[in-house]
C-alpha cells in the first residue's frame, strides 16, 4: 500500500507541474497547431496513382524441350528485393524522365528561364514522387506515383511499370544472345579441335596398321586376334571335356574284369569283330551244354567243341587287351591335344596383351578422345540449335496487372491528421516546455521544499489576492488563513506561554510580509487578543496607509528620546487593535535602531499587550531586521510562492540563525490554491467556519484539532 501510494503521489506531483503551468502548455499548443494548420494549407495538393505488375522470374511461356517438374516455381526471398531496387534505380527513372520529356516539362515549372532541369535533379525529384511496395505472400509489386496533376502521377506510373518491362525483356533476350554468340565461338573452337583429334588418330591407325571396315578392325587388326581368341578358347574346351570322358571310360574300364569287359564292351565301344567273337563264344558255350548233356567229356565233339572255347576265349582276350590298349591310346591323344591347344592358346593371349599395350591400346585411347570431342561437339550444335528456338518463343517476365489510372481525390496534405499531429506535437512541446521550465524554477513550491532546504515548519499557506482584512472585514474567505496561523502560532509557542513580541520578515522584497502580519494582528484582535502593530519598517513604511492614518509621529520619536512610547501609540476602528506608526523618517537612519532601545521597548509594550507584531525590512541588504529579530520572542519568515530561488530563503534563515533569532516558522504566501491541487484542499477552510451566539466568528473544533494533532510537541506545522 505504501509504496502503491508513493507511486500516485508521484504522478499527482506531475500532474501538479501541468495544472501550474497550464498557461505556457496551451499557448504553446496553439501556436503549434495554428503554425502547422498555416503550414498545412501552404501545401500544394498531391495525387497519387498506382500500377501493379506481376513479377517473375525469366521463363519462357511455352516450355519447348523441357517439361516442368514441379506446378510452382521455387520461391526466392531475394528476388522481389531485388527488383525493387532495379525500379528505383536511376537507370530506370533516368529512362522514364526521358521518355516522359520530364526534363523541359518540369524545367518550365521551376526554372527561372524555363530551361530543361539538370538530369541529376530531375531523377532525384523523380525517385521522390515514386514509391515501390509488394504486395504481402504474392508476386505482385505495385507502383505508386504522386503528383500535384492526376494524370502526369498516373502517366509516369505506367511509364515505370512500361520501362521496367522492357528492361527485362531486353535483359533476357541480351542474355541469350550473349550467351549463343558465345555458344557459336565455342563450337568453332570445337570444330577446328574434333578435325585434328580425326587427323591424329588417321595418322595413328596408319601407323599402327589397323585396318577398319565400318566400325570392325580385319585385317592385322585387333578384332582379328581377338576372334582367334576366342575359337582357340572354345577348342580348348571341347579337348578338354573329350579328355575327361574318354579318362571316365579308361577308369571304368581298368575296374571291370574279362568277363564284365566283354559284356560292357558292346556299350563302350561298337566293335562288330568283338561283337562276332561274343556271339560265337556263347553259341559254343550253349553247344558245349548240349553234348555234356548226351556225351562225356572226353567225347570227341565234346573235347572239339571245348577247343574251340578256348580258342574263342584266347582271341577275345586279345581282343580286350587291343581294346584297353586302344582306349588308353585314345585317351593319350585327347590329351596331348588338349595341351597343345593349352598352349597354343597361352601364347596368343601373350600375343594379344603385347598387341594391346603396343598398338591397340593407344589407338583406343585416341579413338575415345576422337568420339567424345565429337560429342562434345554435337552437344554444342544442339545447343545452339535450342537457344535459338527459346530465343524466338515469347517470354513475359513482367505482366503489368492493373495500369495506373488518374484519381481526383488528394492524398496530401492530410488536413485532420496534420491537425490531430499538430495537436499532440503542441501538447507535448507545450508540457515538455512547462517541465523545463519547472526544472529551472528553483523556487520554492511545496511545503515539503520549506521544510527541507529550511528545516522549519509551514505555520500558515495563504492564497492569492489578498487584501487587507479591515477592508473586507472578518467574514471574508481568506480571513480563515490567517485564523489558522494565530491557532499554529499559539501551539508553537512554549508552553505556558500566550503572546509575546514577534516579527514578520522575509528573504526579499514583495513578499508579503507587511500584509500578512497586518492580517494577523486584524484577526487576533476580532478574536479578543490586545494587539498592537508597529511598523518598524523605516525603509517602506506600509501599515499606516493599510489603517489609513497618518505616520508623522510614532516609532522614530520613541527611539530618539522625543516621545513617550504612549503618547506614539494610536488607537484604530477596530477593537483590541492599536498602533505605533514609523513616525516620519530621519534623513539616516544610523543608529535608529539601536538594539538596546528596541530591548527596552519590547519589555514595556509587552506588559500591555498580548501580542505585540512588528513589520521589518527585507533580511538581505538592510541589516534593521536582523536587530529587530534578535530581540524578539519569535519571528515569522513570509516566503512567496514560486518568487525568489529557494536559496534567498536559506539565507535568510541562516542570518536569523547568525543573529540569535527565534524563528517559529514559515508562512507560504501568495499561492493559488484553485490552480495547484497540492493546495486545494485548503480552500475548504475559507468557508468553513461559523459564527457563535454573539456573532464572533471561530474556527471549526475539527481544524483546531487538526492542528493541535500535527503539531509537534513544541511547534505546530500546518
Amino acid at each position: 500500500m505504501e509504496q502503491n501510494n508513493e507511486q500516485s503521489l508521484h504522478f499527482l506531483d506531475y500532474w501538479r507541474v501541468i495544472r501550474s503551468r497550464k498557461e505556457i502548455v496551451l499557448v504553446v499548443a496553439l501556436l503549434v497547431v495554428i503554425t502547422g494548420v498555416a503550414y498545412t494549407f501552404t501545401l500544394d495538393r498531391m495525387y497519387e496513382a498506382q500500377a501493379r505488375i506481376e513479377v517473375r522470374s525469366d521463363a519462357i511461356d511455352v516450355d519447348v524441350f523441357t517439361r516442368r517438374t514441379s506446378p510452382m516455381p521455387q520461391f526466392n526471398p531475394f528476388f522481389l528485393r531485388t527488383e525493387f531496387e532495379i525500379i528505383r534505380s536511376r537507370r530506370t527513372m533516368g529512362q522514364v524522365v526521358r521518355n516522359l520529356n520530364l526534363q523541359e516539362e518540369w524545367g518550365r515549372e521551376l526554372m527561372p528561364d524555363g530551361s530543361a532541369l539538370p538530369m541529376g535533379q530531375a531523377v532525384g525529384m523523380l525517385s521522390n514522387s515514386v514509391r515501390v511496395d509488394q504486395h504481402r505472400d504474392t508476386s505482385l509489386i505495385a507502383i505508386t506515383a504522386r503528383r500535384p496533376d492526376p494524370h502526369e502521377a498516373a502517366a509516369i506510373a505506367n511509364e515505370v511499370a512500361e520501362v521496367y518491362r522492357t528492361h527485362r525483356l531486353a535483359q533476357a533476350r541480351g542474355v541469350i544472345s550473349g550467351g549463343l554468340e558465345a555458344l557459336q565461338e565455342e563450337l568453332e573452337k570445337q570444330q577446328a579441335i574434333l578435325e585434328d583429334a580425326e587427323e591424329r588418330l588417321e595418322a595413328m591407325r596408319e601407323e599402327l596398321g589397323v585396318a577398319l571396315l565400318g566400325a570392325s578392325r580385319i585385317q592385322g587388326g585387333r578384332e582379328g586376334d581377338k576372334i582367334r581368341l576366342q575359337q582357340l578358347e572354345g577348342e580348348r574346351g571341347n579337348a578338354r571335356v573329350d579328355m575327361l570322358v574318354r579318362k571316365a571310360r579308361l577308369d571304368q574300364l581298368d575296374g571291370l574284369s574279362s568277363e564284365e569287359l566283354l559284356t560292357a564292351s558292346s556299350y563302350i565301344v561298337n566293335d562288330a569283330a568283338l561283337g562276332l567273337l561274343r556271339r560265337q563264344y556263347i553259341d559254343s558255350q550253349i553247344n558245349l551244354s548240349l553234348l555234356l548233356e548226351n556225351y562225356g567229356e572226353n567225347h570227341p565233339e565234346v573235347r572239339r567243341v571245348n577247343a574251340g572255347l578256348n580258342e574263342l576265349r584266347q582271341q577275345i582276350e586279345k581282343a580286350l587287351s587291343g581294346l584297353r590298349r586302344g582306349l588308353r591310346a585314345d585317351y593319350e591323344v585327347a590329351r596331348a591335344r588338349y595341351e597343345t591347344l593349352s598352349e597354343e592358346l597361352q601364347m596368343v593371349r601373350a600375343a594379344d596383351i603385347a598387341a594391346e599395350r603396343d598398338r591397340f591400346l593407344p589407338f583406343e585411347k585416341m579413338e575415345r578422345e576422337v568420339m567424345l570431342q565429337r560429342d562434345i561437339y554435337q552437344a554444342l550444335r544442339a545447343r545452339i540449335a535450342q537457344e535459338g528456338i527459346e530465343l524466338q518463343v515469347p517470354r513475359t517476365p513482367v505482366d503489368i496487372v492493373d495500369r495506373a489510372e488518374p484519381s481526383f481525390r488528394h492524398v496530401s496534405p492530410r488536413f485532420t491528421v496534420n491537425i490531430l499531429l499538430s495537436v499532440f506535437i503542441g501538447l507535448v512541446a507545450g508540457i515538455g516546455l512547462a517541465y523545463f521550465i519547472e526544472y529551472l524554477d528553483t523556487s520554492v513550491k511545496t511545503v515539503e521544499d520549506v521544510e527541507r532546504h529550511l528545516s522549519l515548519p509551514v505555520l500558515g499557506i495563504v492564497p492569492q489576492k489578498v487584501r487587507p482584512l479591515n477592508q473586507k472585514g472578518p467574514e471574508s474567505p481568506h480571513a480563515e488563513a490567517y485564523r489558522v496561523l494565530r491557532t499554529n502560532l499559539r501551539f508553537a509557542a512554549k508552553k505556558g506561554t500566550f503572546g509575546g513580541a514577534y516579527t514578520c520578515v522575509s528573504g526579499g522584497v514583495g513578499e508579503g510580509k507587511s500584509t500578512t502580519l497586518f492580517n494577523l494582528a486584524y484577526v487576533s484582535a476580532v478574536m479578543g487578543d490586545k494587539v498592537l502593530i508597529v511598523d518598524s519598517d523605516l525603509r517602506r513604511p506600509v501599515q499606516h496607509k493599510m489603517l489609513g492614518t497618518s505616520n508623522n509621529v510614532g516609532l522614530t520619536n520613541v527611539l530618539l528620546r522625543g516621545m513617550p512610547v504612549e503618547d506614539a501609540i494610536k488607537p484604530t476602528d477596530i477593537e483590541n487593535l492599536h498602533f505605533l506608526p514609523s513616525g516620519r523618517l530621519p534623513r539616516s537612519l544610523t543608529g535608529v535602531l539601536d538594539a538596546r532601545r528596541i530591548r527596552e521597548l519590547v519589555a514595556t509594550l509587552k506588559d500591555r499587550y498580548d501580542y505585540v507584531l512588528f513589520d521589518s525590512p527585507p533580511l538581505l541588504g538592510v541589516s534593521d531586521a536582523s536587530i529587530l529579530a534578535s530581540e524578539m520572542d519569535g519571528t515569522l519568515l513570509i516566503v512567496q510562492h514560486r518568487k525568489y530561488p529557494r536559496d534567498v530563503s536559506a539565507r535568510a534563515r541562516r542570518i536569523l540563525d547568525n543573529v540569535g533569532a527565534k524563528p517559529v516558522g514559515v508562512v507560504l504566501n501568495n499561492i493559488n490554491v484553485m490552480r495547484d491541487d497540492y493546495y486545494y484542499y485548503y480552500h475548504s477552510y475559507y468557508s468553513y467556519h461559523y459564527k457563535d451566539d454573539e456573532g464572533s466568528t471561530e474556527p471549526l473544533p475539527a481544524v483546531a484539532a487538526a492542528a493541535k494533532q500535527a503539531a509537534p510537541e513544541e511547534t505546530a506545522t500546518f
